[in-house]
């Protein structure tokens, strides 16, 4: 480059700098400005051999994200000074402890934070996987801060992606639209989710978005128009009730058509609300409510509203803080119009997130205490630190996006939950311990089952029983992350405890047989019965599964002479390595596909276009000709076949066919005698694994007759049952009945 193109980059560059002390959304002080300049002098002098692809000096990016941070989210000085320098530790010789020397602890832990982000990508031509989102989204438990900024830096690094490969852009673009469009959305930084998604889109379907963006351009002269058409009438009305506001004319996000493009299974043409009228208002803390139904009372006289499309954001405001009124009315031309009242702090709060919100309630200076709040709207996300990183990043996701309903608690709190939670969702949203001793639960007064989908305004009232234990189906009754982690981490628990029991069984059985367990013996007999995990031995054994008869075939071919045929046998079958058998977990083998909520055993087909394998998230389609075609629920076909032949869709998943539980009737009879029903259920609930359905007694002239429907594990604890229901006093036959 020549001395000119190096003065003018120059000179760019200390345009840039002063352009983003000027759009900072807080005030700076004098010791703010000092601190930024430092770190913008440190982020100068440690790029300055470096370009980015595109030819530019390197300094330009650091810069434009911390632009974004200190005007789109709004941040105070620390997050600037640390955008500034937020690629430092990872590009040069700087280190976190130089940086903590010249500035200051926190500065240091966020660009740490970020540098460890920068570190988690495994290669650049593979996507980042989730096990490095699971690390990515647990430093928010340092600071939120670093995700902040982190999501300015993925939007600049999106505005500025035309020089890159068409394969890198792909994957760019994919994993914005996958986790940081999302974090976004939660976290109230509308303008820049709405950025993601469409920048996301541009990459990932260039042809949909620029056939969307043409068409846009096409109609915005007719769209002007009708905007113009309405905001005349209602401004007539608005300045006649002296009220002092600005009407705004917003296209709806081009990703958001093209997401109602599909559901709705319209062409652009067919899709009506692709704009909405935003009208932004001043007033006093204290008038705001009163202003924005007065205004909605003038709109409505114009326009005739739909009541259920009304949504009141100002009475009960978003858990992300968004506060306003949305009103959908009939426009001229038999159009739907959606409308949407805000006072100017609440249309700061849209656009900033948290960055307002805490303006106005604590004095600019109070960004921790508003960090803090922003923290918390992803803590419950967070939850589950545990377990399979993917099943982490999809129950992560689950909680970004939800839509929120509105219920009440008996005593008329207001809770929030997502959109299609149920009555357990709720219990397990007051406290977990709750959760866990939910035996019913009551909405509006009426007992309904825990699996109940609560719609908002709902009074919902938990019943809870100190006896009461969460089993295996409540997974299929909640929707909340927070409730499936509670729900799943008390699954293993008393899986282990039961599991912990077939210990000390085996060890009593083998020592019958002249066998001690210990490491050796764990290992053959993991690989004798085919399994995976000493946990899945244990377990097994405790439930039943494994009976007398088999450690018994096992002993005998362990002592006699076919002694070296087994060894050989052993062998030829591939030992586990020995940490894979000592893994505390029981591990699943999906092998058994059963069809809708009674999970019934039926004859299907697995479908061509998406291969289904076992494990695979499915649901079963009803064809005419080939009885059930099972389809993974991400299939090409899914949403065509969901929109159009919902009627012929089945729930259907995957089980294990070892940890099924199975029902099954039995009958007795006997002598009637004080006390039988009790001394019967008494056996039952005694009884570890086994749960009554149904129970039907009756007593006539002496002869007692009782019909009794249990859910069981397997057959040996069916057969336990029914040899102590035989031992009550006055029981004189049992027989299970074989129901056609």
């Amino acid at each position: 480059m020549t001395e000119i193109d190096i003065e003018q980059e120059n000179k760019a560059i200390a345009k840039e700098y002063k352009e983003l002390l000027r759009i900072s959304y807080q005030t700076l002080s004098e010791d703010d400005k000092k601190l930024i300049r430092k770190a913008f002098d440190v982020a100068v002098d440690a790029h300055k051999d470096q370009r980015r692809k595109s030819g530019e000096a390197y300094i330009f990016h650091p810069i434009a994200v911390a632009k974004i941070v200190a005007s789109e989210i709004g941040l105070g000085a620390t997050s600037i000074a640390s955008a500034l320098m937020h690629d430092v530790v990872e590009d040069t010789d700087i280190t976190v402890e130089d940086i903590e020397r010249m500035f200051n602890p926190k500065i240091a832990k966020i660009v740490e934070g970020l540098t460890k982000i920068a570190q988690v990508k495994t290669d650049q031509e593979i996507s980042m996987q989730a096990e490095n989102f699971r690390k990515m989204l647990l430093t928010l438990n340092d600071d939120v801060r670093v995700i902040l900024i982190k999501i300015a830096d993925r939007l600049h690094n999106m505005q500025t992606m035309g020089s890159m490969a068409d394969y890198k852009q792909a994957k760019i673009a994919s994993e914005t639209l996958y986790i940081y469009a999302p974090l976004a959305h939660r976290l109230g930084l509308y303008n820049i989710k709405n950025e993601l998604e469409d920048l996301g889109l541009k990459y990932t379907e260039p042809a949909v978005y620029e056939n969307i963006v043409s068409k846009i351009k096409e109609t915005k002269e007719e769209q002007d128009a009708y905007i113009k058409s309405i905001s005349d009438v209602l401004k007539e009305s608005l300045d006649a009730e002296g009220i002092e506001y600005t009407i705004k004319g917003r296209p709806k996000s081009i990703y958001s058509i093209r997401r109602k493009m599909l559901a709705q299974n319209v062409t652009f043409e067919e899709v009506y609300d692709k704009f909405a009228l935003r009208i932004i208002y001043k007033a006093k803390p204290s008038e705001e409510k009163f202003l924005a139904w007065k205004i909605y009372s003038i709109v409505t006289d114009h326009y005739r509203p739909s009541p259920s499309r009304l949504r009141d954001w100002i009475s009960s405001p978003k858990s992300t803080g968004y506060e306003a009124l949305h009103i959908t009315v009939m426009g001229p031309k038999g159009r739907w119009v959606e409308i949407q009242v805000r006072s100017e702090r609440m249309d700061e709060i849209a656009e900033k997130g948290y960055a307002a919100h805490y303006k106005y309630k604590q004095g600019a200076n109070n960004e921790e205490h508003g960090l803090e709040t922003w923290l918390n709207l992803l803590k419950e996300a967070l939850e589950n630190t545990s377990g399979n990183a993917v099943d982490f990043v999809e129950d992560f996701k689950l909680n970004l996006y939800a839509k929120e309903i509105y219920v009440f608690t008996p005593k008329g709190e207001i809770k929030s939950l997502p959109k299609g939670a149920t009555s357990l969702d709720f219990a397990f949203s007051i406290h977990s311990e709750i959760g866990m001793r939910t035996r019913g639960t009551r909405v509006n007064g009426k007992l309904v089952p825990l699996n109940h989908v609560l719609n908002s305004g709902d009074q919902v009232e938990v019943i809870t029983s100190p006896n009461q234990k969460p089993n295996s189906h409540w997974l299929d009754y909640v929707t909340t992350s927070r409730a499936k982690n509670k729900i799943k981490n008390v699954l293993n628990e008393s899986t282990k405890r039961i599991a912990e029991e077939g210990k000390e069984l085996l060890t009593r059985k083998l020592r019958h047989l002249k066998i001690t367990l210990n490491e050796a013996t764990v290992n053959e007999l993991v690989n004798y019965f085919k399994l995976k995990t000493s946990l899945d031995l244990f377990y097994r054994v405790g439930t039943g599964s494994i009976e007398n008869q088999q450690l018994k075939d096992y002993a005998a071919l362990k002592s006699n002479t076919f002694m070296n045929f087994f060894k050989n046998r052993i062998k030829r079958t591939p030992n586990l390595p020995a940490e894979q058998v000592q893994r505390e977990e029981i591990s699943h083998n999906y092998d058994l596909l059963v069809f809708g909520k009674e999970q019934e055993k039926l004859d299907y087909k697995l479908a061509n276009c998406c291969n289904p394998i076992p494990g695979d998230d499915v649901f079963g389609f009803i064809t005419i000709n080939e009885g059930i075609k099972v389809h993974k629920k991400d299939c090409p076909n899914a949403i065509r076949l969901q929109s159009n032949y919902a009627y012929r869709i089945i729930k259907a998943k995957w089980i294990d066919s070892s940890q099924e539980e199975f029902k099954a009737t039995l009958k007795i009879t006997g002598m009637d005698s004080l006390g039988l029903t009790n001394e019967l259920t008494k056996v039952i609930s005694n009884n570890m694994n086994v749960n009554i359905q149904s129970i039907s007694l009756s007593g006539d002239a002496g002869i007692f007759n009782g019909q009794l429907t249990v859910i069981v594990q397997n057959n040996s604890i069916l057969k336990k049952l029914i040899e102590k229901i035989k031992q009550i006093d006055g029981v004189e036959k049992v027989t299970r009945i074989n129901k056609s």
